[in-house]
């Protein structure tokens, strides 16, 4: 009889109690009603804790079922909510101590930092062998969403990404009335938000401002590349500077773009074009600013046919306030997406509307009665404000013992896609030899060697070159 590592120790456990006629009492009655006791909670350590990390924070402890053990932040003033909220978890401001330090009595470890240094992190915890929850983006560049992804299967630990939509109903309300034919054979998806609401298409400051007491510059500055601080750039404009930040793409992406991935089993980018806002800062004088992420920008995606589709997937992305056309199915006073945001499958047969996050979908026309479609998937509890407890709860299954709406194998896919749209978007912006060669190109994607095939240009920020001594290292 084989007997794995648990039902050994249940086996000897059991034969034990047997021997002894002992009776064991329930944990909860010894500490009474609701108790749990330490060793059945998830002992958490979170990375970036002010913003939208205390977020994460407080959701994974109002699911009863973690513990707050460690928190580390480069900002102490950030820091300083979270800090008072939880006084018995041990405070860093450098995470590579507090892995070192703390890894034996760390279960799972939460990374809500800037996207640049996404990846440092999230790989320093898998490698010791703790399950990650990490913001949205995952990673910065397109090398380390893949090997995020890989190193999730290596290690063997429960992963999820911050797109709470993933877990909401919606996306599992559409999937069902797709799955049932409603709109037939699929044509084109359409997603958009309104952000950047930060700046975008300026010049990099040229002055230089005095880092705040109570931030840990060079800490914050990680991955990368040495520079002066300057103002405004913490806590959130970092969003708006290729160097840190993603665009608005890669912030609202993952939420709007995750549907189309989950529905129909998109996998990886073949090809992409994009165009982008300009700004003029004189007559006929287009500004230059290649730090900084644009206004606004078009992005069509080409996937390959799926099980779910007779061909190729086109997805096209619109930020910076653009909208596609509005459907002639939508009634003039009805709302296009949530007025800002939005999501728009549409199909041979039909069309599906939905908001932010997949939330409220609908089929066009609103005011058609459509088949009724019975549930087939279930429900995550606590819809999109259940993802944290989600997470928690698989932790202590265990590794593949419980399904999760946005692990790696899910998650680095649709990050690579945004972030290989991204490549066709600063390629479009790229000045070389004072003239703009990516403009009006489709990149061609080799998805097995992460290059573009016909602009070599836009290779280098597929990986790109870290500060010495933040380095990110993985071999697949």
């Amino acid at each position: 009889m084989d007997i794995t590592n648990k039902s050994r120790r249940d086996f000897i456990k059991t034969a034990a109690i047997a021997a002894a006629g002992i009776t064991i009492v329930p944990r909860h009655v010894l500490g009474g009603t609701g108790y749990r006791a330490p060793s059945d909670m998830l002992q958490i350590a979170s990375i970036g804790v002010g913003g939208m990390g205390q977020s994460d924070v407080n959701n994974f402890f109002k699911s009863g079922k973690a513990n707050i053990a460690y928190l580390c932040d480069v900002d102490t003033a950030r820091a300083k909510n979270s800090v008072e909220k939880f006084p018995k978890a041990k405070f860093y401001t450098d995470f590579r101590e507090m892995l070192d330090k703390e890894h034996a009595h760390i279960d799972a470890v939460s990374i809500s930092t800037p996207d640049h240094n996404h990846a440092i992190q999230t790989l320093a915890a898998m490698q010791l062998n703790k399950h990650v929850y990490v913001q949205k983006p995952m990673a910065h560049d397109v090398w380390e969403a893949r090997a995020l992804t890989d190193a999730a299967k290596k290690y063997k630990v429960v992963t999820q990404m911050g797109n709470q939509g993933a877990s909401g109903d919606g996306v599992r309300q559409m999937r069902e009335w797709i799955d049932a034919g409603l709109i037939g054979d699929l044509e084109e998806i359409y997603c958009w938000t309104d952000r950047p609401v930060w700046p975008q298409g300026i010049s990099w400051p040229a002055q230089k401002a005095k880092v705040p007491s109570s931030l840990d510059w060079d800490k914050w500055l990680g991955t990368a590349p040495q520079t002066d601080y300057f103002d405004k750039l913490v806590p959130f404009n970092w969003r708006g500077w290729w160097p840190y930040g993603t665009g608005a793409l890669g912030d609202m992406g993952c939420h709007n773009m995750e549907a189309p991935f989950s529905i129909y089993g998109l996998q990886y980018v073949k090809d992409v074009q994009a165009s982008v806002g300009s700004v003029y800062v004189d007559e006929f004088k287009r500004g230059y600013f290649p730090e900084s992420c644009p206004p606004s920008s078009y992005a069509t995606l080409t996937f390959p046919k799926t099980a779910k589709t007779k061909g190729d997937v086109k997805v096209h992305w619109m930020d910076g306030g653009i909208q596609p056309p509005r459907p002639e199915e939508l009634g003039p006073n009805e709302m296009f997406g949530d007025g800002g945001n939005g999501i728009l499958f549409i199909g041979k047969k039909g069309k599906i509307l939905a908001d932010t996050y997949a939330a409220n979908p609908r089929l066009l026309p609103t005011d058609k009665k459509h088949k009724e479609v019975k549930q087939k998937y279930a429900r995550v509890e606590g819809g999109a404000s259940g993802h944290w407890a989600q997470w928690v709860e698989g932790c202590l299954a265990g590794y593949g013992n419980m399904e999760m709406s946005s692990p790696f194998e899910i998650a680095g896919p649709l990050t690579e896609a945004l972030l290989m749209a991204n490549l066709a978007i600063r390629g479009s912006d790229l000045r070389v030899d004072n003239k703009y060669p990516g403009r009006g190109l489709k990149l061609l994607w080799d998805n097995d060697n992460m290059r573009v095939t016909n602009f070599d240009d836009v290779n280098q920020f597929v990986k790109r070159t870290y500060r010495p001594g933040w380095e990110v290292n993985y071999t697949f």
